[in-house]
């Protein structure tokens, strides 16, 4: 049908200009000084009247916003390219290492996106805290976790973004090479026991193996039980954690 026809054209070339937009501000934003754009420079940069920018983002900080939330979805593109070993601490070893290489090689965009100049966090930014815990839970379920991965997770999470964001802020005061694998490893070793496969790891040993059996459940549960009985039977796990 015409009219069809027509409305999947307009809507296929308003998809063309937002993604040349979000391109042309991730770059100006690039080489900000101020690490701040304007929406006329990017209406200009891709040869378009500001009117298109608001109809498609709203405003200023609706592009901003659209523009973090796609260097979110590369992020986690990113991460879930990551290869997955039988070894669950060398993969949340990797991954900070590569957190620290993503804000590295994306610093203006990077530092928009884990900093708290948006009004509100974009929904993507959540799945990188998932992410991130089902890899704690692998390695719980390894018994390598001194500490629930919910909370294992807020720590790791939050010192890899300190340091990022410190090493891109000041990089003249934080510039040793080997900063973040310093900071990663201290972290590491508050939240994880790498030895525990070979020997008991210190503390509670009921809560550690709550903990253990927890993660395992998560991981694959029983089939002898039903679903609500697992449930149960993780409440009760983490009681006891």
């Amino acid at each position: 049908m015409p009219g069809t026809t027509d409305a999947t054209g307009r809507a296929a070339k308003a998809g063309d200009i937002r993604a040349r937009m979000l391109d042309a501000a991730e770059e100006l934003l690039s080489t900000s000084p101020d690490n701040d754009i304007s929406t006329r420079a990017v209406c200009d940069a891709v040869g378009v009247t500001q009117p298109i920018l608001y109809r498609l983002f709203g405003d200023k900080n609706g592009l901003l916003t659209a523009l973090v939330e796609n260097g979110f979805e590369r992020y986690i593109s990113r991460k879930q390219s990551l290869a997955t070993t039988d070894d669950p601490v060398a993969d949340l070893r990797a991954g900070w290492d590569d957190h620290t290489d993503f804000a590295l090689t994306n610093r203006a965009l990077y530092r928009l996106m884990f900093s708290p100049v948006l009004r509100e966090v974009p929904e993507p930014a959540n799945r990188i805290f998932e992410l991130l815990k089902k890899t704690l839970d692998r390695c719980a379920a390894a018994g390598a976790l001194r500490i629930p991965s919910d909370e294992a997770a807020q720590a790791i999470l939050s010192a890899n973004v300190g340091v990022a964001l410190s090493i891109l802020a000041q990089p003249g005061r934080f510039s040793d090479p080997q900063l973040s694998a310093r900071v990663r490893d201290a972290v590491f070793a508050s939240c994880l026991d790498e030895t525990a496969a070979v020997r008991p790891a210190p503390g509670d040993p009921v809560a550690l193996a709550a903990l253990r059996l927890a993660a395992q459940l998560q991981q694959q549960p029983a089939a002898a039980l039903r679903p609500e009985e697992t449930a149960l039977l993780l409440m009760w796990l983490g009681r006891l954690q």
